[in-house]
C-alpha cells in the first residue's frame, strides 16, 4: 500500500524555513515564516499568558476531556471579543478547534455537507493553505480579484465585478483583517458594499480572522465581521488565537456560525459532530488560558496593553522601512508598506529578485515577495532597504505581477 504513495510538493514556507536554518551566514534575515518576533528575534510568551498559566497550574484539578465542541465559557469569551454585541447569542454556534487552520477545515467540511456542489470563492491572491485544503476536499473553487499589482492596494472594482457572479449558496472566503499575503485591507464602507452584494445573491461569507488586534486595533479589526453578522442571516467565522495571544504551539482556534435563531441547535450539533468525526475532543490548554485572560479584568487589560505594543511596533517598522526606501530611492513608490496592516506586505518583486535577495544578501522571503514585517528590527530595516534597491525591486519593467490562474 505505502509503496503506491506519491511524493507531495513541499510547502513553500516550510521549505524556506529549512533553507534559512541551514544557511551559515550570521547576518541572515528571516522574513518568511508568519510568526511575530520581537527586536531580539524571539516570539515571546505574553505576560498575561504566563500569569494565566501559573494560575491554571495552581488550580487545575483534572486533565479529563473537555466537551466535544470545547467549553461554553471559551465560546462566550471569543464571541464577545469578535462579535461584541453585533448579534444575539442565540444566533451563534461555536466549536473549539486545533488552531485557526482547524477552524477553516471544519468550516469547509460544513460547507461540503450543507451546500454540496456550491463554489467557494477566494481572493486572488490568498493564503496558499486555503487552496490546499479546498483542493484536498474536492470543493469547487473560484477566485475574485483582490490585489492591484500597480497600486499595491485593493482592486475593489474588480472584486465587486467578480462577486456579481455569485450564486445562492456559494461561499465567499474573506480575510477579516491584515490580508495574507498582501497586507491590503477593505475599508468599512467597502465591507458594507460586500455585505450588500452577498445579501442580493444569497451567498454566505466565511471570514478568516487570524490577526485580530494586529492591524488597526482589537475593535477595528473585528468591524468587518461584525457588520456582516449584523446584516446577513448566515456568517461563518474561523478565528485563531495564535497571533494575538502568542500561543502558536497551543493550537487554539474557534469556528463560529451565525445563523437564524431557529437553526442554532442543529448547527451546534453539526459542529460537535464534525469535531467528533475529525479529532474527537479539541485541545483545551490554550482555550482555557484565553478564557481566563478575557474573563479577568486585570489580565485582560495587561494582555490588551501588550497586544497594542506589538501592533504599534509593526506599524513603526512599516513606517521606518517606507521612509528608508523613500530616502534611498528618491521616490515614494514603496509608500504602500506604511499603508498596509498586519505582518505581511507584498513588495512586488519577481521570483528572480527574491532569489537574489536570498543568495546575495541572506534575506529570506516567500517567492511571491511576501515579507513578514515582524521579522525585522530597527537595525535590519536599512539592510533590507539597501538590498531591495540593489536587486532592482520596484523598477517598472512592463512585467505585471500575477498569481496562479483564476478559476471560473
Amino acid at each position: 500500500m505505502l509503496t503506491a504513495l506519491k511524493p507531495q510538493p513541499a510547502d513553500a514556507i516550510l521549505k524556506l524555513m529549512g533553507m534559512f536554518k541551514a544557511d551559515p551566514r550570521a547576518d541572515k534575515i528571516d522574513l518568511g515564516v508568519g510568526v511575530y518576533k520581537d527586536a531580539g528575534g524571539l516570539t515571546p510568551v505574553m505576560r498575561a499568558v504566563k500569569a494565566a498559566e501559573k494560575a491554571l497550574w495552581e488550580t487545575e484539578v483534572t486533565k479529563t476531556y473537555t466537551g466535544l465542541a470545547g467549553e461554553p465559557d471559551f465560546h462566550a469569551a471569543m464571541a464577545g471579543m469578535i462579535l461584541g454585541d453585533a448579534v444575539p447569542r442565540d444566533r451563534v454556534s461555536a466549536a473549539a478547534t486545533p488552531g485557526g487552520t482547524g477552524a477553516l477545515r471544519q468550516a469547509f467540511d460544513l460547507v461540503r455537507i450543507a451546500a454540496p456542489g456550491r463554489a467557494v470563492w477566494v481572493s486572488d491572491p490568498t493564503w496558499p493553505n486555503h487552496l490546499s485544503i479546498l483542493n484536498f476536499l474536492g470543493l469547487p473553487v473560484r477566485t475574485y480579484r483582490y490585489f492591484d499589482a500597480d497600486t499595491r492596494g485593493v482592486d475593489f472594482d474588480g472584486m465587486m465585478a467578480d462577486l456579481a457572479g455569485l450564486a445562492s449558496g456559494d461561499v465567499v472566503l474573506l480575510h477579516g483583517c491584515c490580508h495574507n499575503p498582501t497586507g491590503a485591507n477593505l475599508t468599512l464602507p467597502q465591507w458594507a458594499e460586500v455585505a450588500a452584494a452577498l445579501g442580493r445573491t444569497g451567498a454566505v461569507p466565511l471570514i478568516d480572522l487570524a490577526y485580530q488586534g494586529f492591524g488597526d486595533g482589537l475593535e477595528a479589526d473585528a468591524a468587518g465581521a461584525r457588520l456582516l453578522a449584523q446584516r446577513l442571516p448566515e456568517v461563518l467565522i474561523a478565528a485563531s488565537c495564535s497571533k494575538n495571544f502568542g500561543i502558536y504551539r497551543e493550537r487554539t482556534g474557534i469556528l463560529m456560525a451565525v445563523s437564524e435563531a431557529g437553526a442554532r441547535e442543529v448547527t451546534q450539533g453539526m459542529l460537535a459532530w464534525l469535531n467528533r468525526a475529525n479529532y474527537s475532543f479539541p485541545p483545551d490548554h490554550g482555550a482555557r488560558l484565553v478564557t481566563m485572560i478575557l474573563g479577568d479584568p486585570v489580565l485582560r487589560a495587561d494582555w490588551q496593553a501588550e497586544l497594542e505594543e506589538v501592533r504599534l511596533n509593526m506599524l513603526s517598522l512599516r513606517e521606518q522601512l517606507a521612509g528608508e526606501l523613500r530616502r534611498l530611492a528618491g521616490s515614494d513608490r514603496f509608500g504602500f508598506i506604511a499603508q498596509h496592516r498586519g505582518m505581511f506586505s507584498r513588495l512586488g518583486a519577481t521570483p528572480e529578485q527574491v532569489e537574489r535577495l536570498r543568495t546575495e544578501h541572506g534575506i529570506y522571503m516567500v517567492g511571491d515577495s511576501r515579507l513578514n514585517i515582524a521579522g525585522l528590527n530597527r537595525d535590519t530595516v536599512p539592510v533590507l532597504a539597501r538590498a531591495v534597491l540593489a536587486v532592482g525591486i520596484g523598477i517598472r519593467s512592463g512585467r505585471r505581477e500575477g498569481s496562479a490562474g483564476r478559476r471560473h
